[in-house]
Parts: structure tokens; sequence; C-alpha cells
């Protein structure tokens, strides 16, 4: 095995995306049936976002609070993605060295990198399970 070097060696191509104004019950749908702790949000086609398992805990109201089942229910049909996920994201390119993304990944704790062609246009997500696909293959061949 040649060992890869480049983000797009490595990246999930076939990506789950979610339009920025779908609304949080829709965006837990797609993370659940697609696998995936990460979502990248579009608008447009254009990469306006990221949505985790954690942001959807986080916007979640307590379960030993005082609200309703219909209440919380109602927060999850009505709750857009936008106001929810993260804005300001870093993203990486096909041609993006490995050894960068994961630096970036480590130091800055960020558990998924979506990667954007020259268009700004969504290619696909390097994820630290990516990366640890990559760890296991290489020791599993030394």
């Amino acid at each position: 095995m040649s060992v890869p070097r480049l983000v797009g060696e490595i990246m999930t191509a076939q990506v789950s995306t979610i339009d920025h104004d779908a609304k949080l019950l829709d965006a837990v749908l797609v993370l659940r049936s697609s696998g995936f702790r990460h979502l990248p949000v579009v608008k447009d086609g254009q990469l306006v976002g990221l949505l985790s398992d954690r942001d959807v805990q986080r916007a979640a109201p307590s379960l030993f609070g005082e609200v309703t089942q219909e209440e919380y229910n109602r927060i999850f049909e009505t709750t857009p993605v936008s106001r929810v996920m993260a804005r300001e994201i870093v993203t990486v390119t096909p041609d993006t060295p490995i050894s960068q993304a994961v630096s970036l990944m480590y130091e800055q704790k960020y558990g998924a990198l979506p990667v954007v062609d020259a268009d700004g246009k969504l290619a696909g997500i390097v994820t630290t399970i990516d990366c640890l696909r990559l760890l296991h293959a290489l020791l599993a061949e030394s």
C-alpha cells in the first residue's frame, strides 16, 4: 500500500448534507440514518456551517427540566438548523496534506473538517474516523 499523503485520499466523499433552513428534527433524522456525527450545512450549494451531534444535544432541552414532551418535540420541529450550527468553520481542500489536517484537528479539537474544492463547493469531509482508519491500515501493514 502506498501511504496516502493528501486529504482527498482518505476523506469521505459521499457526505450527507442538510439545507440551512431545515429543521433540527430533519437534521437528527439524517444524522441517525447516515451514522455520521457531523453534517455539513449548505445554502444554494455552498457550505455555510457544520452541525454536530453535540450541537444537537446542546440545543435540546433537558429531559429533567420542566418541559413537556410536546414542548420538547416542538423545539425540534421548529428550530432551524442555522440557529444551532457552527458558522465559523475551518475547511481544507483535497490537496491539503493529511499531516496538516491532523494537526488542525488535534490542536483545535475538531472532530471533522469539511473538504472544499477550488470553487468552494463541498467535496467531502475528513473526520477523526478517517484518520484512525488510515492509522489502523498503516499499523496493520507494518
